[in-house]
């Protein structure tokens, strides 16, 4: 589980690492235009219900803090769909990444759902 500090919370947000993995790249990409946007979530299992969303400005520290020392292997297309979401009015919206599967000869070609937030 990756965590996010965002400015001069002592609340941190957990996001699984994968899940975080991905979302830093989008947020790197927007800050370093100077765009500024949200990001919005589904509180885990676990934890009270509900949402959260948070607002990226450049000007807040940001840091991200992943549990696996190896970095992860990133699916460009849930990137480009974060991505989407981030120029849009509604911001980054933490979706489920659709996976297709790696041998094009499977019978079953449907995608593969990974959960967003796992604990």
């Amino acid at each position: 589980m990756g965590t996010i500090y965002y400015g001069g919370s002592a609340t941190p947000i957990h996001i699984e690492d994968r899940v975080l993995a991905h979302l830093k790249v989008v947020v790197a990409t927007k800050l370093r235009r100077g765009e500024s946007f949200t990001v919005s979530w589904h509180h885990p299992e676990g934890d009270p219900g509900g949402r959260s969303t948070i607002w990226l400005h450049p000007s807040i520290a940001l840091r991200f803090v992943f549990d696996d020392p190896e970095p992860t292997e990133l699916n460009r297309a849930w990137i480009e769909e974060l991505a989407q979401s981030a120029s849009s009015s509604g911001g980054v919206v933490l979706t489920d990444e659709q996976i297709e599967p790696s041998d094009a000869r499977e019978s079953d070609n449907a995608p593969q759902t990974v959960a967003v937030a796992a604990d």
